[in-house]
């Protein structure tokens, strides 16, 4: 078995910057993306959710306030 030539593929040694290496590259970028979105709208509508239950605490209590205001 002597002879014999093993070299590693190009991905397993480590080889300069190709188009395979940049897509990679490319796709963890997009997930990143997609998964910053995914939480930035989880905020936004708890946000959204905490400024209407104080809307509606503002309402509730200018209702009461006027109601003992005409007692």
């Amino acid at each position: 078995m002597t002879g014999w030539v093993v070299f590693a593929c190009t991905m397993c040694f480590g080889a300069e910057e190709t188009s395979m290496i940049d897509g990679a590259k490319l796709g963890v970028l997009v997930m990143l993306g997609v998964v910053l979105a995914v939480q930035a709208g989880f905020v936004a509508f708890f946000l959204y959710l905490r400024n209407r239950a104080k809307r509606i605490a503002d309402v509730e209590l200018d209702d009461e306030w006027s109601e003992l205001q005409r007692s």
